[in-house]
């Protein structure tokens, strides 16, 4: 056989090859592009007793914590296995976030408390009117906003100091809120029926985007921020309205669970969550910035109406609290005493950390 047969030979063969292994690719791609999304479920569940109640629950990604308020202290664990971690004393807070920059802390409640994150030590207490409910951090200029039912609805803080920077009438009572980390933060108001935005430098609100004609009672709040769509997650009725986070407009309404009281947005995924009083926890797919659909409910715990992100593994954690077994409950106390660590709202309970991934 002479050179050139053999190169022409050798250049068929390899065109062959090359050919049945793009073949081999394609059906494998086209294959995983077909296969459903694994369905989300309970993974796990840690117990752990105690006292007071509960209500917003916060994860630290970047240092891997996983914050509860509960009664006058805030509850720390380890976010990859719900071990405790400490807790930070006399801060009966609703909720807690923190600065992954400056490693400090800071509670929902009045005063505020600022801890090393850490070392989970105090290092001050931060006097603010209102009365501090939901939390946010926001990256862009490295504050802390604390929202209050009553004015004035936004203090900001600063996370490097904790000084105060200012304070913001939202014009309506405060839930959820959502930064874009490019210069807005968008706020559910519950009793307006609206999502404020703030201009983060100027600390004004410069719109309101209206649900009403809709829904009410906007209580949760998911933002996708690449994309500009807000989940607005209202109670009347049950529905998460899906507008657009550049001027408001409604892009469409979904059914969800009884009793929103959280929302998160996963981009790795492009999924919504909206978690639920009634126990459960609906997951939202964004198939494209303009289409939506509700991809599955999943069975939660009855009152797991807050919710948060972990990032590392893509889980969603979510708590609540039940009555122990009655073998577990201490017996009745004499008349104007309590049994050590006993709430005098009803004594102990099971606070539940609900773990959802696939």
């Amino acid at each position: 056989m002479n050179r050139n047969s053999l190169l022409s030979r050798v250049s068929f063969v390899a065109g062959i090859s090359m050919l049945a292994a793009l073949a081999v690719m394609q059906t494998t791609f086209s294959t995983l592009a077909a296969a459903p999304d694994k369905p989300y479920k309970v993974v796990n569940t840690v117990q752990v007793m105690g006292n007071g109640g509960i209500d917003y629950v916060y994860a630290d990604n970047d240092a891997r914590r996983l914050y509860v308020p509960r009664g006058n202290e805030i509850l720390v664990f380890d976010l990859d296995t719900l071990k405790s971690a400490g807790t930070i004393g006399n801060a009966k807070a609703r909720g807690a976030a923190v600065d992954p920059k400056s490693h400090h802390g800071f509670s929902s409640s009045s005063p505020v408390v600022m801890w090393d994150s850490k070392t989970l030590q105090t290092i001050k207490t931060i006097e603010v009117q209102g009365n501090p409910d939901g939390i946010l951090f926001e990256p862009a200029t490295e504050r802390i906003y604390v929202f209050s039912h009553r004015a004035p609805n936004v203090t900001v803080i600063e996370a490097k100091d904790g000084t105060v920077a200012g304070t913001i009438d939202l014009g309506g009572a405060p839930e959820q809120a959502a930064s874009d980390g490019q210069g807005h933060v968008y706020v559910d108001l519950e009793d307006k029926d609206n999502v404020a935005v703030v201009d983060v430098k100027t600390l004004k609100v410069t719109a309101h985007y209206d649900i009403s004609s809709k829904a009410r009672g906007p209580a949760g709040l998911a933002l996708d921020g690449k994309n500009h769509v807000l989940f607005a997650l209202c109670r009347n009725p049950a529905t998460a309205v899906i507008l657009s986070a550049d001027d408001g407009k409604i892009l469409t309404t979904l059914p969800i669970g009884s009793g929103s009281d959280g929302g998160l947005f996963n981009p790795v995924t492009m999924e919504a969550f909206s978690s639920q009083r009634d126990g459960t926890l609906t997951v939202i797919k964004e198939t494209s910035p303009t289409n939506f659909e509700v991809a599955q409910t999943v069975k939660t715990k009855t009152g797991a109406k807050t919710c948060t992100f972990d990032t590392k593994n893509n889980q969603i954690l979510l708590i609540t609290t039940e009555r122990p077994p009655a073998a577990a409950t201490p017996a009745t106390p004499a008349a104007g005493t309590a049994p050590p660590g006993a709430s005098r709202r009803g004594g102990p309970s099971m606070l539940d950390i609900i773990v959802v991934g696939q």
